[in-house]
């Protein structure tokens, strides 16, 4: 099994979402460190400057870049039907090579033994894409979920072949078992002939004579099937998971498409997330602000205690270090930054206001640094 790539902003030593002129720099700075020519002989470094450089080369690319940050690395591979394809997620699986598109228009002039060779290849399976909802929390930490994907498997009676069990395919009779036909036609300029793919085997060279009770000749039933999928802790809106060979079966014997889960992301009642971090505004008092206070924080991992000081403004904002979501496949997280919004009591008894009253007037204008320099400004506006 091939070992999983690293991503790439963290080849790089960046955090995701990071500017042209970061991404830049940190290459220039990679592709030194590990060039073959500083450390020759090193066959680690030698395959840690390819991986420098295929990060570079996405995350340099504007459009790649976008195609990463949104589904990871299923978005820059071609293989996955999310690299830049004309049809996103509609158009997964089997693109047909381009000498397929024009038949024989060009006779055996145009690659005519490269269209009768890959007329009988076998080819990749219909890849399929399923969406799925979770929950904040699943993103943050990671969870196992039991999905249904309706789809076609292969025939359990014919194991794929489309025959009649005791019987097997026999050779077209009309092509020969080439998969193509040739057509001879007498023009003013000569003769020409066009090659054309065969009706009678639709261009696989074999013919069923006995059809599989079952799939009727097809090879393939669409059945219900359940997967147990893992979704990694940090994943996001979009996040893409691919999951191989369990697509569509493949044509002549090609191997079976993948199945890619695409994750939605419920909202969460109070944080906000920007890539790994956490945002979360809390109301305070006016004494909490004033004479400082220790506020009890929620967080995903449950609530903390973070002392404000004295004098904290309206709008404040508090870093808590790894407080915020696990980064994907890494064991870092996030922070988490909490603004603090002064509250202003709106329901108050008389007492209550002669109580505000009284401190207004012990309170001078010299304890208000912002409002003490604004009185001065006024005065110097106004002499």
């Amino acid at each position: 099994m091939a070992a999983e790539k690293r991503d790439y902003y963290e080849v790089l030593g960046l955090k995701k979402g990071a500017s042209e002129d970061e991404i830049k720099k940190a290459f220039r700075k990679m592709a030194m460190k590990y060039h073959p020519d500083r450390n020759p002989g090193d066959k680690e470094a030698e395959e840690k400057f390819k991986e420098v450089n295929e990060a570079y080369s996405v995350l340099s690319d504007p459009d790649k870049k976008s195609k990463y940050d949104r589904f990871g690395h299923a978005g820059v591979d071609p293989s996955s039907g999310f690299g830049g394809g004309a049809g996103g997620f509609g158009g997964f699986g089997g693109f047909e090579d381009i000498f397929d598109m024009f038949g024989g228009m060009f006779g055996g002039g145009f690659g005519g033994g490269q269209q009768q060779r890959r007329a009988n290849q076998p080819r990749k399976g219909r890849d399929l894409q399923k969406a799925i909802t979770i929950t904040f929390e699943e993103a943050a930490f990671g969870t196992k979920k039991t999905i249904e994907v309706n789809k076609f498997v292969e025939c359990p009676t014919c194991k794929g072949e489309g025959t009649k069990p005791g019987t097997s395919k026999k050779t077209c009779p009309k092509c020969g078992g080439s998969g193509q036909v040739t057509q001879s036609q007498k023009t003013p300029f000569g003769q020409f002939q066009s090659v054309t793919t065969c009706d009678r085997c639709g261009g696989s060279g074999k013919i069923i004579e006995e059809h599989c009770p079952e799939c009727k000749g097809t090879g393939k039933i669409r059945k219900t099937v359940k997967l147990s999928i893992e979704i990694p802790a940090g994943v996001d809106n979009e996040s893409v998971i691919p999951i191989r060979g369990q697509g569509e079966p493949g044509v002549n014997g090609g191997p079976t498409g993948d199945l890619y889960i695409v994750i939605s992301v419920k909202p969460h009642k109070l944080f906000k997330r920007q890539g790994d971090d956490l945002y979360l505004e809390m109301p305070i008092s006016f004494d909490q602000a004033a004479l400082g206070s220790e506020l009890i924080v929620p967080t995903l991992d449950g609530k903390v205690s973070y002392k404000i000081p004295a004098g904290t403004q309206p709008g404040t904002v508090f870093r808590l270090k790894e407080k915020g979501v696990k980064r994907l496949r890494r064991e870092s997280k996030g922070d988490l930054y909490v603004k603090v919004n002064l509250e202003i009591p709106t329901k108050l008894n008389s007492k209550q206001k002669k109580a505000i009253s009284e401190m207004a007037k012990v309170v001078s204008e010299d304890c208000y640094q912002k409002k003490g320099g604004f009185a001065e400004k006024l005065k110097e506006m106004f002499k």
